[in-house]
């Protein structure tokens, strides 16, 4: 039986657990949902099994919706990581079960119990009760009962997460092996890897809700697509490099690339990845048949079995950031992880303080690399909430965070930075926190740059916000997100847009944050009363090519034309529209001027207060 899930919605109170989750499973496959605890990935199981009901979407078995039928009536078997045996009856008994709540016949029972013991290697222990069983065996007489009523799709929340890692290994084996015998349909929630590995035919990975990549599980580890599928799924060095129609630059290394590669003429950043495996360790450089990073310095060598695990300091490169493995702040060096078999380990062994040349065999560029955000943080009660905001965002696009303490921090280990810490919680790709940051536009905007960061966050100033807006988009180069008081993540965003090149790119970097989110767009283009037909045609075709992008990134969007003034025109839709999120564009003319924020954007600064307003610095006009 197949299975589809569409577009799965479901919260408790306001935290959003699953965010417009998608995908399919074919007749007879084993798919696996992998992702960290509080990912969503269990509530999905749950919703897919009738335990749970969705706020949105539906869930549909071989072409019949589901979504509301019971459990009992969608032919699903389920194997909790508890077992759920019922400690009073027999293991046969516990078998039975299943088959005796739906009338079947004693002999009948007897048969299939029969059967399904001997499938899962309990022949002989149909008499004992589950209290004289160890724990791999009980979890088998789950699994059995959960077949006993040849049920068309099998569904296991962390079945052997109580387990020791032998009997995993062995369970695993045991139920590959009937999933593939009976050709049952089945879906599989896991946090562990490994486990993901061997089990899966296809394997999709969730992080806060979001179903973030889908596919083979080879696929994923060689080729992922974004940043924290490249990290969970084993080790990996990540770092920013150069893409052009070359390929990657690394510093004056050039690494020719499987995937694509830049446009002719173009040549932007790019975040990369290799794995440990794809790292070469030489003695000398002539010993390197790939491009070299450069000669680094052993730092730590770890035994793991089959295999050695080394971590080099390489000297840092121009041009380069490194993201993984993260380096201590101020360092002059980028940490790389490397393994080798034991054989080369033997034969040319490395202790902590050699040098060794590092080259890299393989390189993947990731589609959709990870942002990069600052957050500010005044001192004031707003500018917690701005870190709060900027946080939840973060965790929701998977994004890396610096967060500048601005005022009188000082102690590194203070209450303020242990608070900041506790309002920011786990599940963040990476955090950096700076103390000692004056409020300037210049200091925030120099940090800005020094990042190379996508988003600067900042909390609203209680006064003069339209030129405090206006110096620091100046001073930062980057898109500013301007955040009043406590909000919740954004739902519904307004992306207010000319039709014209200026508002492209509005419409890219709010694909960009939107995507992640699971937000709902609406593009406005505000015209004049009386335009003429050539005006209508022209916004009508940027809104149809604006939707096409949002559409690329899979976010749902509408575009919405207002004959009015533009101020006004926001402002009503704003107002009317209860969007939580606003995206304005202001047009840079060109480094002979000093940008200004434009007329529009500072009177909608002044007007609306109480919504998160984005700035894009728009680039010069042609």
């Amino acid at each position: 039986m197949s299975i589809r899930v569409d577009h799965l919605i479901k919260s408790y109170g306001d935290h959003v657990v699953v965010n417009r989750v998608s995908f399919d499973v074919a007749e007879g496959e084993c798919f696996v949902l992998l992702g960290p605890s509080g990912s969503g990935k269990s509530t999905v199981l749950r919703i897919a099994a009738g335990l749970a009901q969705p706020d949105g979407g539906r869930v549909v078995f071989h072409g019949r919706d589901v979504t509301h039928v019971p459990p009992q009536r969608r032919g699903i078997g389920f194997v909790f990581q508890q077992y759920a045996l019922f400690d009073h009856m027999t293991v046969a008994r516990n078998v039975e079960f299943p088959l005796r709540v739906r009338g079947t016949s004693a002999s009948e029972r007897r048969r299939r119990c029969g059967e399904l013991l001997e499938l899962v290697g309990l022949v002989g222990l149909g008499g004992r009760h589950p209290h004289q069983l160890s724990g791999g065996q009980q979890q088998r007489v789950a699994l059995a009962r959960a077949l006993a009523h040849r049920p068309e799709v099998l569904l296991l929340d962390e079945p052997f997460g109580a387990l020791d890692a032998r009997i995993r290994i062995e369970l695993r084996r045991t139920l590959r092996s009937i999933q593939r015998e009976l050709g049952v349909t089945a879906i599989f929630v896991t946090h562990d890897q490994e486990e993901a590995f061997e089990l899966a035919d296809r394997l999709g990975v969730m992080n806060f809700g979001r179903l973030l990549e889908v596919g083979p599980p080879e696929e994923l580890y060689l080729r992922p697509q974004t940043e924290f599928v490249a990290a969970f799924l084993g080790k990996a060095n990540l770092m920013v490099g150069q893409v052009s129609p070359e390929g990657v630059r690394i510093g004056e290394a050039r690494f020719p690339l499987g995937t694509r590669s830049a446009d002719a003429g173009e040549t932007r950043r790019v975040q990369v990845m290799f794995r440990p495996e794809d790292v070469a360790v030489k003695l000398t450089r002539d010993a390197l048949d790939w491009p070299p990073l450069g000669e680094g310095v052993v730092d730590e060598v770890d035994f793991s079995g089959s295999f050695e695990r080394l971590r080099l300091r390489v000297p840092r490169v121009d041009g380069v950031r490194p993201i993984s493995p993260p380096v201590p702040f101020g360092a002059d060096h980028i940490l790389v992880e490397a393994t080798r078999s034991q054989h080369l380990a033997r034969r040319y062994p490395l202790h902590p303080g050699d040098r060794a040349w590092v080259g890299v065999r393989r390189l993947h560029a990731l589609t959709h690399p990870g942002l990069r955000f600052l957050l500010f943080d005044d001192g004031t009660e707003h500018g917690a909430d701005a870190v709060a905001y900027g946080g939840e965002l973060a965790r929701l696009c998977h994004a890396r965070v610096t967060v500048l303490l601005g005022g009188d921090a000082h102690d590194g280990d203070g209450a303020r930075v242990q608070s900041l810490r506790e309002i920011l919680g786990s599940g963040l790709a990476g955090l950096e926190l700076r103390t000692g940051i004056d409020a300037s536009p210049e200091t925030i905007g120099r940090e800005a740059g020094r990042d190379a960061c996508d988003l600067v966050i900042v909390p609203r100033p209680p006064r003069g916000a339209a030129a405090a807006c206006q110096n620091l988009v100046r001073a930062a180069g980057h898109p500013v997100l301007v955040v009043p008081r406590a909000r919740r993540s954004p739902r519904s965003v307004l992306v207010c847009v000319a039709a014209g090149e200026p508002g492209k790119a509005d419409v890219l970097f709010a694909s960009r944050l939107v995507r992640h989110t699971g937000a709902g767009v609406t593009v406005l283009t505000a015209v004049e009363e009386g335009g003429t037909p050539e005006v209508a045609e022209r916004v009508e075709r940027f809104h149809a090519a604006a939707l096409r992008t949002f559409a690329l990134f899979g976010i749902e969007a509408r575009g919405r034309t207002r004959k009015a003034p533009a101020r006004a025109a926001i402002v009503d839709e704003v107002r009317q529209g209860g969007h939580d999120l606003v995206v304005l564009g202001s047009p840079w003319i060109g480094p002979e001027l000093p940008f200004t924020l434009g007329a529009v954007v500072k009177s909608v600064l002044t007007e609306i207060t109480d919504v998160p307003l984005l700035i894009v610095r728009q680039g010069p006009s042609a």
